[in-house]
């Protein structure tokens, strides 16, 4: 009887170890458990994948440069990968307007990366406008977080 509690114990003890395995993220801190280099989820945990945007604007602010020479980079380390970047507004503002407004933001995101060395063939832009809210709520910090552009891995 003690023979086969101590067998499951040991069982327990030895899936517990196994499942516990972790790989360590860019930082070091263990954080991610299965992130595969070059994936999508590898491009938001380590690179970042949205810029955002000051109220009806479309230029780049330095923080959205940032995060775009990283994502240049990473791109040049995963030169396989082609991206998709999505440019998307806050709920004011007409449909029309909106769609005209994220592609601008689509498109100046994509023209920085192509800038840093991104070749064109490996980008494509759409704009969501208002449609796809990444923040729900109708104040301004709902509405700073929707207006973006995110590059998806395509």
């Amino acid at each position: 009887m003690n023979i086969k509690i101590l067998g499951a114990v040991a069982a327990v003890a030895l899936l517990a170890a196994c499942a516990d395995q972790t790989k360590t993220d860019a930082t070091g801190t263990g954080t991610a458990h299965s992130i595969v280099p070059g994936s999508q989820e590898d491009l938001v945990a380590n690179v970042g994948d949205r810029v955002f945007y000051d109220l009806n604007k479309s230029a780049l602010r330095a923080d959205g440069k940032a995060t775009l020479d990283k994502q240049a980079a990473w791109l040049k380390q995963y030169a396989s990968n082609n991206v998709q970047i999505a440019g998307n507004c806050d709920e004011r503002g007409t449909t029309e307007y909106n769609l005209a407004l994220g592609q601008r933001r689509a498109n100046a995101a994509a023209s920085y990366l192509k800038a840093k060395g991104v070749a064109v063939a490996r980008m494509t832009t759409i704009s969501y406008g208002k449609d796809r809210p990444t923040a729900m709520g109708s104040n301004e910090q709902a509405w700073a977080q929707n207006r973006n552009a995110t590059t998806s891995v395509r």
